[in-house]
């Protein structure tokens, strides 16, 4: 998992790994983070090159072939390497949450997707229910976590990477930076 991370963020496998765990409550986004999301376990990261690292609970796809707004599709997230380029305010709504912020996601072309990080009126709702494969295919975030991501988004100059992932190692707090690499290789 460190080698295909560092390759897909092109961090140098060479960096001191000297972070880690920080509480979501003490977290500030700072320039260069990026955003992991694990899509087997439900868990987004926000990521620095230093090896801190915070996590929050997040909903994404649901493993089933849908019907929705004209298209037939499997919501299911896929696992890919994006990069976010714009936010829509798309208005308070059920499915945009509070605030109606929309992150998109582009494709490897550059392309804009119909895939996006946002929020969901009944987003704690979903959660507390314990089926987290709830969104017809975006990544869905607490308010307070879109806020951060809308603010790294922003300290990243209006661009943000972000990989979806299929599992993801995280490693306990690390002790000895000498002889145990950091989880993103850094």
């Amino acid at each position: 998992m460190t080698t295909i991370l560092s390759t897909l963020f092109g961090i140098s496998l060479f960096a001191a790994a000297t972070g880690g765990p920080v509480d979501l409550a003490a977290w500030t986004p700072a320039a260069g983070d990026r955003v992991i999301v694990d899509t087997l376990e439900n868990v987004g990261y926000l990521v620095r090159e230093n090896g801190d690292y915070t996590s929050f609970p997040v909903l994404t796809g649901q493993r089933r072939v849908v019907h929705y707004i004209g298209r037939t599709y499997n919501a299911a997230t896929p696992n890919k390497h994006w990069t976010s380029k714009s936010i829509d305010i798309k208005g308070r709504s059920m499915t945009f949450g509070e605030t109606g912020t929309f992150i998109r996601l582009y494709d490897e072309n550059g392309e804009g997707t119909p895939y996006g990080i946002h929020s969901h009126l009944a987003f704690q709702t979903m959660l507390d229910s314990g089926d987290r494969y709830r969104s017809m295919g975006c990544v869905l975030v607490s308010e307070d976590v879109l806020k951060l991501i809308v603010q790294t988004f922003n300290l990243n100059g209006g661009s943000l990477e972000i990989v979806t992932t299929y599992g993801i190692d995280v490693p306990e707090p690390i002790a000895d930076i000498d002889t145990k690499p950091g989880w993103l290789g850094f």
